[in-house]
């Protein structure tokens, strides 16, 4: 049943699904497919219904959940949408910006953050991101509730490497509200229509935002040598920082995960989510198999 994977891997986030998103989260070619299926699995007791939702058998406490994070997602969206214009237009070597995360998903309560994916100018991903870290840590008190960016890539580097159900979750459902540079951002990772083939992007969301006076004049004026320098300073700051924070806590290969770190990329995951929802999600594969003799291939880091 293809309707078990998205099912199973948002009951993770303890999060139910409409029909229509089972669809659009699974490989099923039509939504009358996807139906039959929930149908059947709803025979089976395999799956329960609550309202619109459907979900793995989720307390009434996760649905009411949900239905109170659509409320409060809508409202997050509308500050989010104002403090990313904010910062394309005033903060320079920013191509492109995204809302990741819960947000992107509906989703939004007070544990929440505000999650932005970024899209630099090459050459200047580190400078841009410690500008950006710099005016959260001293004008926003280091507050990330509408200012949390844990994920930076350059122009000349839009493809994501990591492709699994985890990253083409997240590509699949960014917002991207400035840069047309997203255009080329999906056509490059349209590979993740292999894991979620029913799923649009959301280049529609996109609207023109001008660059300030002061964005544009700090680009113009950022010569190579000197542009260089800091780009070679920022990175080396960062990186001692974490590795002395974060190093001793996981082995090398998943320090390269969750801190994945070059000229074109910046990713900051602490916790390394990516492995551990799809440890959980392959173990959640393992207990469907024993207890519904349902068999689902595992996932993959």
């Amino acid at each position: 049943m293809k309707i078990l994977k998205p099912l199973l891997y948002f009951s993770l986030f303890n999060h139910p699904l409409t029909k229509e998103e089972i669809f659009s989260y699974s490989t099923n070619n039509t939504l009358e497919n996807t139906t039959d299926e929930v149908n059947h699995a709803l025979s089976k007791n395999i799956i329960s219904q609550t309202d619109e939702y459907y979900h793995l058998h989720l307390k009434n406490e996760s649905i009411n959940k949900r239905k109170t994070g659509e409320v409060e997602a809508k409202n997050a969206l509308i500050k989010a949408k104002k403090r990313a214009k904010f910062i394309y237009k005033y903060f320079p070597f920013i191509e492109g910006i995204s809302i990741s995360g819960s947000l992107s998903k509906g989703y939004f309560d007070k544990n929440s953050d505000v999650d932005f994916f970024i899209i630099t100018k090459p050459n200047r991903l580190w400078t841009c991101r410690m500008i950006l870290i710099l005016f959260k840590k001293i004008f926003l008190f280091n507050s990330k509730k509408y200012f949390c960016m844990n994920y930076f890539i350059s122009s000349d580097n839009l493809e994501i490497m990591e492709k699994n159900i985890f990253t083409a979750t997240e590509i699949a459902t960014l917002i991207p509200l400035h840069g047309t540079i997203f255009k080329d951002f999906f056509r490059i990772n349209s590979w993740y229509k292999n894991f979620l083939p029913n799923k649009e992007n959301n280049l529609k969301s996109i609207t023109k935002a001008n660059k300030s006076f002061f964005s544009k004049t700090i680009e113009k004026t950022s010569t190579k040598i000197i542009g260089d320098f800091f780009e070679k300073t920022c990175f080396m700051i960062t990186y001692s920082v974490w590795k002395i924070k974060y190093r001793k806590k996981m082995n090398s290969e998943d320090f390269a995960i969750a801190f994945k770190s070059s000229k074109k990329v910046s990713k900051h995951h602490p916790s390394n989510f990516q492995k551990k929802v799809i440890n959980a999600l392959n173990e959640e594969y393992k207990l469907m198999k024993e207890k519904y003799n349902v068999d689902i291939p595992n996932e993959h880091v």
